[in-house]
């Protein structure tokens, strides 16, 4: 037995039938096209609100739960400090999120709504079913989807793969 082989995983890579270059059969591929084409959708469903993608992850985010710190909201999108820092600023002239200090620890920003932000949850709440008409796929299919680039995402966190470095040695 090879004690330096991941028990978990096959010793050798897979023989791939065909061509393992061909693009078409590519995941990587595969996954930048339909991320460019779904985003592509939200994209005029999201402009009458006045949110990019982007934000209205942050804004999904602290509809869930708010207020939340900055260090919270970079966990939960699984985003950077220099991508979400300019973002919120946004958000904030556009009146929708606050940015104080924590009280009980100064370092802390937190990220709360304002009653405008909270308003227009109403109108967000017709953006999933607006999304799921463009696609014209049924409900049952988009949650397989889902599910399969949730599993996804998880088999390349567990392969030390992200999409944020990992946490440097002590930090939280």
């Amino acid at each position: 037995m090879d004690i330096t082989a991941d028990p978990g995983s096959p010793a050798e890579p897979p023989e791939i039938p065909g061509d393992p270059l061909a693009l078409e059969r590519q995941v990587c591929f595969a996954l930048s096209i339909a991320a460019r084409s779904v985003l592509g959708i939200y994209r005029p469903i999201l402009e009458p609100m006045g949110l990019t993608h982007p934000q209205y992850l942050v804004m999904l985010a602290l509809w869930g739960q708010s207020p939340l710190a900055v260090k919270e909201l970079i966990e939960m999108l699984q985003l950077d400090g220099p991508t979400l820092s300019p973002m919120l600023k946004r958000l904030e002239a556009a009146g929708l999120v606050t940015r104080t200090r924590d009280p009980d620890d100064e370092r802390q920003l937190r990220i709360d709504l304002t009653e405008q932000g909270r308003a227009l949850r109403e109108q967000a709440l017709k953006v999933p079913p607006a999304v799921v008409a463009k696609l014209g796929m049924s409900l049952g299919d988009l949650m397989d989807v889902h599910k399969g680039l949730t599993e996804l995402n998880e088999a390349a966190r567990r392969a030390g793969v992200g999409p944020l470095p990992p946490p440097a040695a002590g930090s939280i």
